[in-house]
């Protein structure tokens, strides 16, 4: 419990090998991620069977985030491969086209109402925002435009409307395959890509808990429309991913970072949990060190509250994933060193909370902010209680005490919170506070005279169900 701040990294090609998972368990991964875009069921089937063998060979919890590849729109496929437009030049974009038909003069869009979502004077951006297309008219399916930014144009490169606007689905069929195949993996968050609003949420989560799935729900913001919708959204989902690549290419990169901070913000407000994604260390897919910027950035998300940050390309695929991993917890512990502006603890001091449990939690961390306390014991079923904690932000580690597995796995996101896995034997109060000071104390996380504040329920098994804090001091065993 260092660093207060999770990491997230992606799963792939460059960590297939065991002992790498576990060094890139050692420099800190806290959740892994498999991306759904790229590789085929039984690829993500062995990445995630690796992934908990080498978390029990560790003997930690690692969190799995399974990533649904969404209504990615992309051009087809070119005759000759790519193409190199040049500005100025005349192209088409059509969705009746052929698979293999692009030329110079056009090629095929994977989006069949294309045609109906863009009228005369739209900007296109394709392969990232790289290439800039002006729409001049529509004929039927087809799509005329003049090139303002030219470039080499390639097979199934990603197509975005400037402000946003295209009408495809959030969930595809090829989605619902892969939520019938992050329930078969047992993930702990289900990240549902390209979302709009909260009727998309709310239709993942309906699928994935009809197909038996028991994790959480993130909803990544990467569409115009999304940032519109932030706060029904927000409500309507578990964690919230800033997804940076097509949201900077929507939106445009000059109000990337205040729409990011505005995210992080609200986000934390409602008590949810936030990741920061895209790009955080991409020169690392290559070099054994971040740059400059790419230090601030990851600083900069940490210092405005994420919960965590994300690596995607530079670990999959990189030649550095554990030093990828490494240089972003000393990042993240670095920014954490600095001072919290002042004000933090007023956290919603002027709200009235409408549970039990979420006031517990509030007054818990109001009074560890102002009284000498080493740690916070939240003995816990669903791991809410410690949720609500760590949106106040502290220096005192948040310690999850859970007999069940899945609250150990889910807490792995939520900054400063770690877990313990825990099983209540004693019904006296002196025995059990005497078994939570042993583990304690044998992880070295407190000394014996050390000030802890417990919450608990009078309810043993029944989440929700937290209504007391004390303070107590740590006493070694006799």
């Amino acid at each position: 419990m260092k660093r207060r701040t999770k990491i997230v990294a992606t799963l792939g090609p460059a960590t297939d090998k065991p002992e790498t998972l576990l060094k890139m368990i050692d420099a800190g991964l806290d959740v892994a991620r498999v991306n759904f875009s790229h590789g085929d069921a039984d690829d993500h089937r062995g990445r995630a069977k690796a992934l908990r063998e080498a978390a029990r060979a560790a003997g930690r919890e690692v969190g799995l985030m399974g990533d649904l590849q969404g209504p990615k729109i992309r051009v087809r496929r070119f005759k000759d491969r790519s193409v190199e437009l040049k500005d100025g030049d005349t192209f088409f974009l059509d969705s009746t086209l052929g698979l293999e038909e692009g030329t110079v003069d056009g090629v095929g869009v994977a989006l069949d109402t294309l045609h109906k979502d863009v009228v005369s004077g739209d900007v296109l951006l394709l392969n990232d925002g790289m290439i800039t297309l002006a729409v001049d008219r529509i004929d039927g399916t087809r799509i005329h435009t003049t090139v303002v930014t030219g470039g080499i144009l390639s097979d199934h490169k990603g197509i975005n409307k400037k402000g946003g606007g295209l009408s495809a689905a959030a969930l595809t069929d090829v989605d619902r395959e892969h939520i019938r195949l992050a329930v078969e993996l047992e993930v702990d968050f289900l990240a549902v890509s390209f979302v709009r609003s909260a009727d998309d949420v709310n239709e993942a989560r309906r699928l994935f808990e009809e197909a038996g799935g028991k994790g959480l729900i993130v909803a990544k913001i990467e569409r115009a429309e999304a940032v519109d919708n932030i706060d029904e959204i927000v409500d309507a989902t578990d964690v919230i991913m800033v997804a940076r690549g097509d949201l900077g290419v929507e939106m445009g990169y000059a109000q990337l970072t205040g729409i990011q901070k505005r995210i992080i913000r609200r986000t934390r407000k409602r008590s949810k949990v936030v990741i920061t994604a895209t790009q955080m260390m991409e020169s690392m897919i290559q070099n054994p060190i971040p740059t400059r910027a790419e230090v601030s950035d990851v600083s900069n998300a940490v210092m405005d509250g994420t919960d965590a940050v994300m690596l995607s390309g530079e670990t999959a695929v990189g030649k550095y994933p554990v030093k990828a991993i490494r240089a972003m917890s000393e990042v993240c512990e670095g920014a954490e060193m600095f001072p919290l502006p002042e004000g933090l603890t007023r956290h919603r001091i002027g709200d009235y909370f409408k549970q039990v449990d979420e006031a517990i939690a509030m007054a818990v961390m109001y009074t560890a902010n102002h009284l000498a306390v080493k740690a916070i014991i939240a003995l816990t079923e669903s791991g809410s209680t410690a949720l609500w904690m760590s949106r106040i932000r502290s220096d005192i580690p948040i310690y999850a005490f859970t007999p069940h597995i899945s609250t150990s796995r889910r807490v792995t996101m939520y900054r400063g919170v770690g877990s313990v896995f825990f099983e209540i034997t004693h019904k006296d109060s002196r025995s059990l506070y005497q078994d939570v000071f042993n583990a304690l104390l044998q992880n070295n996380i407190v000394d014996a005279g050390d000030l802890v504040i417990f919450t608990q329920g009078d309810l043993d098994g029944v989440s929700g169900s937290t209504n007391a804090m004390k303070i107590i001091e740590v006493t070694a065993e006799r």
